[in-house]
């Protein structure tokens, strides 16, 4: 009998699901309180459809079902939740901190954010004192049993399910699991919106009902749909707060003295940090995902946001090692803490670690700045590893001067804003020939075996052929030099996970231009997936009915056959092979 079972990440024991401990470093235990954790979501979930899915703002208008796209703006907190258009109208209200402990919940319980049993103890607590509060209003409505206080979930009903219906709901719980990283960050600069916030109440009640493999499929398709706006929702936060972002250089190599490196997705986080070190003698450095953050003006005005350090989250604990520096990490992402550099981590939000130092929601950083003092950093100028100087693997260049390709600094910038700048250019330039496709080669980044089939492929696409990337996946080929089309480069890096937002967004804008569909463009994508926030992105893209996406390095195990037929028959749906087969199916 097994111990535990997980199997959300790409990276899974045998391809089939984690039982004796996660490959990701959790425990046993961590496992198990994950899984209780999700089940009081699914409770909570149940109490709110029950009450009527009613915000305290609908005590003012009373709207029965949640508004196709609306946003609740209230600076620095989580926006009121919407209404989900239940049946029983006459039970009391929930409120934004309802909302809170779902996306909260939710997202401590995607992979490499939480390892802290306490913590997630903790967040189990705030999930049940909403239910209580919740049922406790309700004793005279006349709802189903989620208005008592039994009916609780068992996760192993979910996992012990009919192998497509496991299927269908691992989809709808990982994809909610990424929308909730994404709901998170907008959150924190102010931005809710009614019709997610909804989403979450009525997908994690599914999980806990007896539904019909055609109805769960609808259910993630919707997922997909509501994700996009999410995503939308999440961009109109960062770029309303920080600006569009524009095309930037940005250094590899580390300066002498203090330092932060920073790393993660939160771009208030952030800013915060920015301001708080400002004239300390302390400089910053991103880290993973955090590096597009140097294209936004609002971050980049800051003369210490210095560069990057280090490459793909998965490399941490050998980057980490001998760094004369502290480590805030900001969300998903963070590997086991070795205790040689544990000293010098700390965390924030909901990512935790036991031993770690821990700041909390008045975000005073101080004692990370104070650590970077003791520190000192580096005595002399340092220069960083990166994947691509002689092979796929993590490898220190030694500055520039290298023959192979690499190139001396990354840019960033190339969101949908800056792409569709030019798009007369790029029009012009694909009906003239000189660019015959466009690639988006990206996603999550991960350490099994298989993904240098992602430098290989950018290497070998053919010179006439352009480059759109994002997500950590970019680091196994953005430090390549592969030259430029027409003044533009080869390789463009659009963002974070989350700015698939703006890829789709180009994608529409040039299919509107050559007067075509998405599907008719010179467009492929080949996506690289590891953890929840690639899964909902996929069935975004998939809600879109963009077809043909090639996917890798290893499909999903908690996709069964029988799904999987169906995704290739209805959207095409293709697992990678080799660069070289690939790239030719592809161009002929």
């Amino acid at each position: 009998m097994s111990q535990m079972f997980c199997f959300q990440c790409e990276q899974t024991a045998k391809g089939t699901g984690c039982t004796v401990g996660g490959v990701c470093g959790k425990t046993v235990d961590t496992a198990n309180l994950q899984d209780n954790l999700t089940a009081a979501l699914i409770y909570l979930a149940r109490a709110v459809n029950a009450s009527g899915g009613k915000s305290l703002a609908d005590d003012v208008e009373a709207p029965l079902s949640a508004p196709e796209k609306s946003t609740c703006s209230s600076t620095g907190s989580f926006g009121v939740a919407g209404a989900i258009g239940a049946d029983c109208t006459d039970c009391t209200d929930h409120t934004d901190s309802t909302i809170e402990a779902i996306i909260n919940g939710l997202f401590i319980t995607a992979t490499n954010v939480n390892f802290d049993n306490g913590a997630i103890e903790r967040q189990i607590e705030i999930i049940n004192k909403e239910r209580v509060k919740l049922t406790s209003q309700n004793r005279d409505c006349s709802c189903d049993d989620a208005c008592d206080e039994t009916g609780g979930y068992d996760m192993a009903q979910l996992w012990g399910d009919n192998e497509d219906v496991r299927s269908l709901k691992s989809l709808l719980l990982f994809g909610m699991r990424g929308m909730a990283a994404y709901a998170h960050h907008a959150a924190v600069l102010g931005k809710s919106d009614e019709t997610v916030n909804s989403f979450f109440f009525k997908g994690l009640s599914a999980l806990g009902e007896n539904k019909s493999a055609d109805e769960l499929l609808s259910l993630t398709m919707e997922l997909g749909s509501v994700n996009l706006r999410c995503m939308e929702l999440l961009d109109e936060a960062n770029t309303g707060a920080y600006g569009d972002p524009v095309p930037t250089k940005v250094g590899r190599s580390i300066d002498p003295g203090p330092f932060i490196v920073i790393s993660g997705h939160d771009l208030y986080d952030l800013k915060l940090l920015l301001e708080q070190t400002e004239g300390k003698g302390v400089n910053i450095y991103t880290h993973g995902e955090m590096l597009p953050a140097h294209g936004y003006p609002e971050l980049k005005k800051y003369p210490h946001l210095k560069g990057n350090f280090g490459t793909a989250w998965q490399n941490q604990q050998r980057e980490f090692v001998d760094i004369p520096a502290p480590i805030l990490f900001t969300s998903n992402c963070l590997m086991p803490v070795k205790q040689v550099y544990a000293d010098r981590v700390f965390t924030t939000s909901v990512v935790s670690f036991p031993g770690v130092a821990h700041i909390g929601k008045s975000k005073d950083f101080t004692p990370v700045i104070d650590k970077a003092l003791e520190l000192g950093g580096y005595s002399n100028p340092k220069s960083m590893s990166v994947m691509n100087c002689g092979g796929d693997t993590l490898t220190d260049c030694g500055g520039s001067g290298n023959t192979l390709g690499s190139s001396d600094a990354l840019t960033v910038g190339f969101a949908r804003n800056t792409v569709l700048s030019v798009a007369g250019t790029v029009v012009d330039a694909v009906k003239a020939g000189a660019i015959r496709h466009f690639f988006l080669v990206g996603g999550c980044d991960g350490a099994k075996p298989g993904r240098n089939y992602y430098t290989d492929f950018v290497r070998q696409a053919p010179k006439d052929t352009v480059i759109l990337t994002l997500a950590c996946g970019k680091y196994r080929f953005n430090d390549l030099d592969i030259g430029e089309i027409g003044g533009l480069p080869r390789i463009m890096d659009m963002g974070q996970c989350n700015d698939a937002f703006s890829a789709i967004k180009v994608a529409v804008a040039l299919s509107e231009a050559f007067n075509c569909s998405v599907n008719e463009l010179p467009l492929t994508l080949v996506l690289s997936w590891y953890e929840q926030k690639a899964v909902a992105i996929l069935l975004t893209l998939l809600s879109l009915d963009i077809k043909n996406i090639y996917i890798g390095p290893s499909l999903p195990a908690f996709v069964s056959p029988n799904i999987l037929n169906a995704l290739v028959e209805k959207f095409g749906l293709t697992p990678i092979s080799t660069p070289e087969a690939d790239l030719e199916k592809i161009l002929g």
